[in-house]
């Protein structure tokens, strides 16, 4: 029986479904007493270091989480759980952690986009029964501001290149703690997390190198689903946001099978938008739910959701917070949650005020499980001028004259599924959010939506020139070399696409060989 430690932040679903997946059963430790008596403890972390540790004191889980390190018996902390391993973290001064291992945790310090997300490799450095049957070669998958600087090198089991090396993951006998986490990452960290459930696995020496290793470029597939005219959930796909075909809605497949088969295609990601979560509340939309927990327990690699999270107060008068909203999305098995037509009504209370109430969707759940499950969905469209004058907006020059010769533009953000306009524009809104806590901007755009001409180049090089966080790029895709001109062309460290998958002009593994060697893929 593996014991599991929910402390109640972050997406612990996951990590349950990876390991019943290996059949094994999992119980949840309720109680200080089911730490004590565990054989096998696993710790998932997500969210914020002093949120963590402020509900490890709490439920009174930290004097029992010491005793059973100290006992030796078997421990895997994942992420935020390798971090409270150690004395301190400058994400939460003054708090103090476990200090099982002596050293502390930093911010990154790099020109790279923070938080450091996606595919990367290991250097090991030395021999683990957790290592059993993996090449050495494989990535595994990160999200994370921070990381461990551990003062023993005698406990260091492996390091991760991103700007610089950096402690990715830690042993010293039974107590085996990683950075990245392998319940999402694929086949790799699956086994990773076999080697640690079976007991008596003899150490294994994987060949070592002192290869820098390399952040993969992410691709990521996006399934738009809504209840069709029948009231079944289907993927759908748009062609500038219209997702009707005769008079019906497009129906491209469900959306659980179709996640299931582009993971076992490649995908790095898979984004299920709820295009219909601004009409309707969240917490009674139970078919999107059971998508989360049915996908999440055969889908292994990172799951965000997007539609309707906000704040929500029903017919019967009852308050929802956005961040109950998305935290029953996390306990359903999302890893990030996607705001979207909310953020831009944030962003234009910000620039009335001048400053951040604290209170925002994006700062209440950023607040709790760390910025880098928040992502914001930005949906613009150009508005051409003759003059960067002629508006107070982030205005652009563009190869692409207007209608009218005008050679500058600026990309209007929309909100209600892009049929309302609003007079804030996308780098602003990409900006504000950053600010505000969001972790990842998915930079969508309704000009290019279905028409398979390509990502719009101008438009994501100015708001990746305008934030330090990752920036996906969405919209337009319509063969391969699109992949490799937005990677190439503006360094978005991800792309998404919809129709070219789903209707199979361009699978997951056709297009991961043909950018292999060009950018660096998970393969």
């Amino acid at each position: 029986m593996i014991t599991l430690l929910d402390y109640g932040a972050g997406n612990v679903r996951s990590v349950i479904n990876a390991i019943e997946s290996l059949g094994h059963p999992v119980r949840i430790a309720a109680r200080a007493e089911d730490i004590a008596s565990a054989s096998q403890l696993v710790f998932p972390g997500v969210g914020a270091f002093g949120s963590m540790m402020e509900r490890l004191h709490a439920e009174g889980y930290v004097a029992p989480l010491k005793a059973y390190l100290q006992s030796g018996r078997p421990f895997l902390g994942i992420c935020l759980g390798m971090q409270a391993l150690f004395a301190s973290s400058e994400e939460s001064p003054g708090v103090p952690g476990l200090g099982f291992f002596r050293g502390s945790v930093k911010r990154f310090t790099t020109r790279l986009a923070v938080p450091h997300i996606g595919w990367n490799g290991i250097r090991i450095r030395q021999a683990s029964p957790i290592f059993a049957g993996l090449q050495g070669e494989e990535k595994f998958y990160f999200v994370h501001s921070y990381h461990v600087v551990a003062e023993d090198q005698n406990d260091i089991l492996t390091t991760t290149d991103y700007g610089y090396p950096f402690v990715s993951a830690v042993q010293r006998g039974n107590i085996v703690a990683t950075q990245y986490h392998p319940e999402k990452s694929g086949a790799g960290g699956l086994q990773l997390l076999r080697n640690f459930l079976t007991p008596n696995t003899a150490p294994a020496c994987v060949h070592k190198t002192d290869t820098p290793t390399r952040l993969a470029k992410r691709i990521i597939a996006c399934l738009d689903v809504r209840a069709n005219d029948q009231n079944d959930l289907v993927v759908t796909k748009g062609d500038r946001y219209d997702v009707r075909e005769g008079g019906a809605v497009r129906n491209l497949g469900k959306p659980v099978a179709l996640a299931n088969a582009y993971y076992k295609d490649g995908a790095d990601e898979i984004a299920f938008l709820n295009i219909t979560g601004f009409r309707d509340f969240p917490l009674e939309d139970l078919p999107m739910l059971e998508v989360l927990k049915q996908t999440s327990r055969q889908v292994f690699v990172p799951l965000t959701i997007g539609g309707g999270i906000r704040d929500y107060t029903d017919v019967e008068g009852r308050h929802y917070s956005a961040l109950a909203v998305a935290a029953e999305y996390f306990r359903s098995g999302a890893d990030k949650i996607s705001i979207g037509s909310d953020a831009v009504l944030i962003a234009e209370d910000f620039l009335r005020t001048g400053q951040a109430t604290g209170n925002s969707a994006i700062e209440q759940i950023s607040r709790v499980y760390g910025s880098q499950a928040v992502v914001i969905s930005i949906d613009p469209r150009r508005v051409y001028v003759h003059s960067p004058r002629e508006v107070s907006h982030h205005v652009i020059p563009t190869a692409f004259p207007g209608p009218r010769g005008e050679r500058y533009c600026w990309y209007e953000c929309t909100i209600k599924g892009g049929r309302e306009g609003r007079p804030v524009d996308a780098v602003t809104l990409a900006r504000i959010c950053q600010q505000l806590g969001a972790g990842e901007i998915l930079l969508n755009c309704i000009d290019r939506d279905g028409t398979g001409a390509g990502f719009d180049i101008e438009l994501i090089a100015a708001v990746k020139s305008a934030v330090q966080i990752p920036v996906i790029a969405s919209s337009g895709a319509g063969n391969a070399d699109h992949f490799l001109e937005v990677f190439s062309g503006t360094g978005a460290e991800a792309a998404l696409a919809a129709g070219i998958f789903h209707r199979r002009e361009l699978p997951i593994q056709a297009l991961k060989r043909y950018l292999a060697g060009k950018v660096e893929i998970r393969a």
